[in-house]
C-alpha cells in the first residue's frame, strides 16, 4: 500500500484517496476557462466586424480613399536624346597660297577675335617679292614725273612756234602712259601685300577654339584641309532627335532642359530649330536646343533633353491609384452605387505630381486612390473622398 505524506503543523499524517480528486477539479475547471476565452475569441473575429440588421449579421463595409482628380493643365513634355555640337562651326584652312607654318598662336578651348592670327606662315620669299614690285612702282613715278615735267615745257614753247601741236600731244601721250604705269605698279603692289597678308591663317569671326590641327613646320597649301575648328560665339546646341508624333508638337522657343551624359547638372535651353524633314528610316527629325556657353557642353558628348512641347489639360493622379496586369494599366473607381468597377486608363506622361492619365477617364470619377489591390470589381466600399 502506497502512502503520501503531508505535513500539518509539526505531525505526519497518511493522505486518503479522497484528496487526489481536488486537484484534478481544479485542473478541469482551468481547461474550461481556457476553452471559454479562446471560443470567445474566435467568435470576435469571426463576427466582431458585422454588424445585426433583422437579427441577421451584416458585413461591415470597408472604407475605402477616394480621389477625384478634376481636370489641370500640364506641361506636355517630350523626352529625348542627341548630340552636343557647336551652334555654328566654323572651319579654318588656309586662304592664301601656304607653304610652312611657323608659329601656332592657339590652343583648343582658347577665346579669340575676330581676324586674330591663329597660325603665321613663313614669307621670306613673298617679303622680297613685294619689295621688288615696291621698288618698280618708283621707278614708274620717276618715269611719270619726267614725262610730266617734259609736258610741261613743251606747252609753254608751243605758243611760240618752237613745238608743233603735234609734238605736244605726243608728249601728253608719254605722261598718260607713264602715270599708267604708276598704277599698274601700285596695284600689283597691293596684291602682293594682299597675298602676303593671307598667309597667315585668321579666325573668320569671334568665338571658341574647338580642335586644332596645325604644328610648326608643317607644309600647309589651299588643299590642306581644315586646319582649325571654332564655335562662332561659343555658342553651343543639342541636336535631339524626336519621333515623327512627338515633333509635331514642338516649336521654335520652346523651353528645353539638358542633361549630358555622366553629369548630375542640368542646363537651361531652348528650341530655335525644328527639322523641315522626317527620316525616312527612322521617321524621326531632328530638334536643335540653343545652349549658353558652359565647360561642361562638349561638342560630341551625349545628352538626354526634356522638351515642353506645349500644354493640355488632363486627369492627374497620384502613383499609388495606377495599377497594371496583362492588360495594360487600370485604375478602380467607385461608380454611384458605391461599386467597385475597373477602368481601363492610358498614361500619357509621368511628372513629379503623379501620372497624367491620356485617355479612360474625364476627371469627375471617384478614383480609388490606393490599396486597390485588395479591391475586386463589384466589391461594395464605403468612400472616404480624400483632402486635396
Amino acid at each position: 500500500m502506497n502512502y503520501d505524506r503531508g505535513t500539518i503543523g509539526h505531525e505526519e499524517r497518511l493522505a486518503l484517496p479522497g484528496d487526489v480528486a481536488e486537484p484534478r477539479r481544479k485542473r478541469a475547471l482551468v481547461i474550461g476557462i481556457v476553452a471559454v476565452i479562446a471560443l470567445a475569441a474566435i467568435a470576435w473575429f469571426v463576427f466582431g466586424n458585422k454588424k445585426v440588421e433583422g437579427g441577421k449579421p451584416v458585413a461591415q463595409l470597408p472604407n475605402v480613399t477616394v480621389t477625384v482628380p478634376g481636370r489641370k493643365t500640364i506641361d506636355r513634355e517630350v523626352t529625348a536624346t542627341g548630340t552636343l555640337a557647336a551652334k555654328r562651326e566654323m572651319p579654318v584652312g588656309v586662304a592664301g597660297e601656304g607653304g610652312m607654318i611657323t608659329r601656332v598662336l592657339v590652343e583648343p578651348g582658347q577665346w579669340v577675335q575676330a581676324g586674330q592670327v591663329l597660325a603665321t606662315v613663313d614669307r621670306s620669299v613673298q617679303t622680297q617679292t613685294a619689295q621688288s614690285l615696291a621698288a618698280q612702282v618708283a621707278v614708274a613715278q620717276s618715269d611719270q614725273s619726267i614725262a610730266q615735267a617734259e609736258l610741261d615745257r613743251a606747252q609753254a614753247l608751243v605758243d611760240r612756234g618752237f613745238i608743233s601741236k603735234a609734238d605736244l600731244q605726243r608728249r601728253t601721250a608719254t605722261r598718260d602712259a607713264a602715270a599708267a604705269r604708276v598704277k599698274v605698279a601700285q596695284a600689283t603692289l597691293r596684291e602682293a601685300r594682299a597675298r602676303n597678308g593671307r598667309l597667315d591663317i585668321r579666325a573668320p569671326a569671334a568665338g571658341l577654339i574647338l580642335t586644332r590641327q596645325a604644328e610648326p613646320g608643317q607644309i600647309v597649301s589651299a588643299g590642306s584641309g581644315v586646319l582649325f575648328r571654332m564655335a562662332q560665339g561659343g555658342q553651343m546646341e543639342l541636336r535631339a532627335l524626336v519621333s515623327e508624333a512627338d515633333l509635331a508638337g514642338i516649336h521654335p522657343g520652346a523651353r528645353a532642359t539638358v542633361t549630358p551624359v555622366g553629369s548630375d547638372r542640368t542646363f537651361e535651353g531652348a528650341v530655335w530649330q525644328v527639322s523641315p524633314v522626317i527620316d525616312p528610316q527612322t521617321r524621326q527629325g531632328t530638334v536643335r536646343v540653343q545652349l549658353a556657353y558652359d565647360p561642361a557642353l562638349r561638342p560630341g558628348g551625349f545628352a538626354a533633353a526634356t522638351l515642353v512641347g506645349g500644354s493640355a489639360s488632363a486627369p492627374l493622379l497620384p502613383d499609388s491609384a495606377l495599377q497594371s496586369d496583362g492588360q495594360g494599366s487600370y485604375v478602380y473607381i467607385v461608380g454611384s452605387d458605391d461599386k467597385v468597377a475597373r477602368r481601363n486608363v492610358k498614361v500619357s506622361q509621368v511628372v513629379d505630381g503623379g501620372v497624367v492619365i491620356g485617355s479612360g477617364l474625364n476627371g469627375t470619377e471617384r478614383v480609388v486612390r490606393s490599396a486597390g489591390g485588395f479591391l475586386a470589381p463589384g466589391q461594395k466600399v464605403k468612400p472616404v473622398v480624400a483632402r486635396s
